[in-house]
């Protein structure tokens, strides 16, 4: 026990003991009245699952607005602005900070053909030969080890060759006499077979098809056949395994993600397809968005135009995918008037022209979309009419021409008169534009690939890449839709470049414009709240990049409903 020596000492040691007491206290009380701010504000805050900040975000909304942080929750999009502000408006345990790094919305490929490469995955790959020898000799070494009694391979294109002439299938038949081989031209509109393929299929010299060709020369058939004439022969190809295909499309999705691609238009599958699609998801396999185009078999019309749009999950099917006519490299589009480099031919229609009207009458009284492939001026003109017959004037069909390649110059305000949409596919005229005037001659060549005139009808055009015809690679699209140069950075001045889109219309067109094209956005397509968290990651901005250097934009994350795929 302490002992004070007077009554005075006592009273000191009392009144510094309270006054101790009362800094304590009030020590005590500053830390829990803090503590309840921070409680309060804490508690204020909203939880989200990711929050993305210090970025620089194109939202592609209505004004094109810039932004810096979004919250996401439940796959959803719940804040966009400032960072500052998000984070005192959110809380969450994965905050990434972007450091200046841009943000689009997840892109979207308006035509594009997926199921139908994946599963051609065990295929022969002879994209860039550069003559038939090597053709022969690539399709020689795969023979050694083919998976099938069939040897099929795919992507050839004569136009990248020295001789730009279609190939006879006399090398093939003397390398497999005993072994059917067909190999599609990169356009799937030709192909060649040999006559082991021929003979499987029976085709001969007096075998006919409407709305295709089966070359003959000298009395003898080349091999090379035009698209119906395909028909005969593909339908006695191999199919691959459900298990099998279904390990393709997570092997191509994987890819496609690799690219920023959040949602694919796959045009022209079957039902089958289709089941395997959903099979696909319902194992948790298939994570992309897919847009599916049934394709035109009239077993599928009654049912379908009864039963209309229908969404399971990802998977929307909209609508119809139809051809009119075939490609201009294998000059089976179809043309008013003769081809600068074949007189006395135009091409042809796949189909009479009743066939169309006939599906778009019963497609006019579901919510289904007719989207029909239309390559020449032709092709173009009868489908354009016959939408306008049905359609009967402004509309929000939204039914689609896919390519709209070649149009009449009197033709194109049939687009804005009717609401028709046309879906275009940039890296088309970057490819074409070294032998289309050979095709086409410079008159016409004039209103071939006129993405801005098509623009201008209805104020919108959605983008996309038709692959495997072309790459899948989205800067590609982007670089010929805004430049009009290919990779090798051909034409030095662009290719027609009064056609070019501003960069802001081409990420419109890959976007918010392809969303639109099936109906989908008011879901995804933009970074706006309330839709789905599908965006893209770069290392640079493509809307500031130099020409140069587009295509050395890389994709460093990849997000889908608010989670990462790539």
């Amino acid at each position: 026990m302490t002992k004070f020596k007077n009554k005075s000492a006592l009273k000191n040691a009392n009144a510094n003991c309270t006054e101790n007491f009362r800094f304590s206290d009030k020590s005590s009380l500053v830390q829990t009245v803090l503590l309840l701010l921070m409680s309060v504000f804490f508690s204020a805050q909203k939880k989200a699952d990711l929050i993305i900040q210090n970025a620089t975000i194109y939202t592609v909304n209505k004004n094109f607005a810039k932004a810096e942080a979004m919250a996401i929750s439940n796959g959803k999009i719940v804040a966009v602005g400032k960072s500052v502000d998000i984070l005192k408006k959110y809380q969450s345990k994965n905050i990434q900070n972007l450091r200046g790094k841009t943000v689009f919305p997840g892109f979207i490929d308006a035509h594009c053909h997926f199921t139908g490469y994946a599963t051609d995955k065990w295929k022969c790959e002879l994209w860039g030969t550069k003559s038939w020898d090597e053709v022969v000799s690539r399709i020689t070494e795969y023979s050694k080890n083919a998976p099938m009694e069939w040897l099929y391979g795919r992507s050839w294109d004569q136009n990248n060759w020295p001789v730009k002439e279609f190939p006879d299938k006399e090398k093939l038949d003397e390398l497999f006499p005993n072994r059917p081989v067909y190999l599609k031209r990169i356009d799937g509109h030709a192909a060649i077979a040999n006559q082991k393929a021929l003979d499987i299929a029976g085709i001969n010299l007096n075998t006919e098809i409407n709305g295709g060709e089966i070359e003959q020369k000298n009395g003898k058939l080349t091999g090379i056949l035009i698209d119906n004439a395909m028909t005969l022969v593909e339908k006695h190809l191999p199919q691959i395994s459900d298990e099998m295909a279904i390990n393709y499309f997570a092997e191509l999705q994987k890819e496609c993600f690799s690219y920023g691609l959040t949602s694919l238009h796959d045009c022209g599958i079957t039902e089958h397809t289709l089941n395997l699609l959903e099979k696909s998801q319902a194992q948790n396999v298939l994570k992309m968005k897919i847009f599916a185009l049934l394709e035109d078999n009239p077993d599928y019309y009654e049912k379908w135009t009864k039963k209309g749009r229908y969404t399971n999950g990802n998977i929307t099917v909209g609508g119809f995918k139809v051809y009119s006519d075939g490609a201009l490299g294998s000059r089976g589009a179809c043309l008013i008037n003769d081809y600068s480099d074949k007189k006395g031919w135009r091409g042809f229609l796949l189909s009479d022209q009743e066939h169309f009207r006939t599906l778009a009458k019963k497609l006019k009284n579901s919510n289904l979309q007719m989207c029909t492939h239309a390559i020449g001026d032709s092709a173009n003109r009868v489908i354009l009419n016959i939408y306008g017959e049905v359609l009967g004037g402004k509309n929000d069909r939204r039914w689609r021409i896919e390519h709209a390649q070649i149009v009449d110059k009197n033709d194109f305000g049939l687009f804005g008169k009717f609401s028709i949409i046309p879906s275009v596919q940039p890296t088309h005229a970057t490819s074409d534009m070294y032998w289309a005037e050979e095709r086409l001659g410079k008159e016409r060549l004039k209103f071939a690939y006129a993405y801005e005139d098509l623009l201008k009808q209805n104020g919108w055009l959605p983008l996309g890449t038709d692959f495997p015809v072309e790459e899948i690679n989205p800067f590609k699209t982007f670089l010929a839709a805004v430049v009009r140069k290919d990779a090798k950075n051909f034409p030095a001045n662009g290719f027609q470049k009064e056609n070019a889109l501003t960069r802001e219309q081409a990420i419109r067109g890959m976007t918010i414009w392809a969303a639109k094209s099936a109906f989908q956005e008011n879901e995804t397509g933009s970074l706006e709240v309330g839709k789905s968290a599908d965006f893209v990651i770069l290392n640079q901005d493509l809307m500031t990049v130099p020409e140069t250097e587009i295509l050395n934009t890389k994709v460093l994350e990849t997000f889908s409903n608010g989670k990462k795929m790539y």
